[in-house]
């Protein structure tokens, strides 16, 4: 199959659209690299106390040291595994919770008040007492993580239910289809772009709450990491465990956006 010939004006602003692409990554590398560069500089010529900012050498060194034991891969990887465990939670929970509600108004007028009152709930105040009823384990931290997110994630799917044209669910009904046609043909199609937006938001959620968790209850984790650096006062660690979470954070969100970008074509 041949590709479709662009006209001049067509290529101009394909061009255009490339270069101001590669202006903007040129930018913020630069950006961040003059960070970098500053606060190294500030570090070394003592404008700034090393001890307790630390400084972008020192969090390589200490990486590298806590690397060549194989523990900085450790505590990652289980702040990792919560994160993915509770986000595959949240979106299933989440996306079941959004048809039960639509599929009964009743069911969704009675529990809308406890829904928002849920998601407005400060979700450190709901860690320790899920400490107390499923002890000090990673089940904790997972729930923990999950309550974070999941409230907020049914709302908003099943907002975007009620939100479905009109039009498109009296055309199923008019050509004999089924609530079950409805929801499997309209509504969850129409929905994929507000479920993918969620899923991006709740992949910061979930490791915002992995961390809360991990904060109360872990023995290993990089909440336990940061936890354990800010009472001996290795400021190293604590910001380079802080470092991860961003990278972390970072790629869980590309991961999701390249997933869209398949799913797309």
């Amino acid at each position: 199959m041949t590709s479709p010939v662009l006209s001049e004006a067509q290529q101009a602003f394909l061009n255009r659209e490339r270069r101001h692409r590669r202006r903007v990554a040129a930018l913020r590398l630069l950006t961040f690299v003059l960070f970098l560069l500053i606060w190294e500089l500030c570090s070394s010529y003592e404008i700034i106390n090393s001890f307790i900012f630390s400084s972008p050498s020192r969090v390589v060194l200490c990486f590298l040291q806590m690397a060549a034991d194989g523990s900085i891969f450790l505590h990652t990887g289980v702040t990792l595994l919560e994160t993915l465990v509770s986000f595959f939670l949240v979106t299933a929970v989440g996306l079941a919770g959004a048809v039960l509600l639509w599929s009964s108004r009743s069911l969704y007028e009675v529990a809308e008040p406890y829904l928002v009152m849920l998601n407005s709930l400060p979700k450190s105040a709901l860690a320790p007492l899920l400490i107390v009823w499923l002890g000090n384990r990673m089940t904790t931290i997972i729930a923990a993580a999950v309550s974070v997110a999941v409230f907020g994630s049914i709302l908003t799917l099943y907002t975007g239910f009620r939100q479905t044209d009109p039009d498109k669910i009296r055309l199923i009904l008019a050509l004999g289809g089924t609530r079950r046609d409805i929801l499997t043909k309209v509504l969850i199609p129409s929905s994929v772009p507000l479920l993918i937006n969620s899923m991006k938001v709740n992949a910061g959620l979930c490791l915002v709450g992995v961390i809360i968790g991990e904060f109360l209850s872990a023995r290993a984790g990089l909440g336990y990491l940061i936890i354990y650096a800010s009472q001996v006062f290795k400021m190293d660690m604590l910001v380079m465990s802080i470092v991860i979470l961003c990278l972390m954070s970072a790629a869980l969100y590309q991961g999701i956006a390249w997933g869209e970008k398949k799913a797309g074509r």
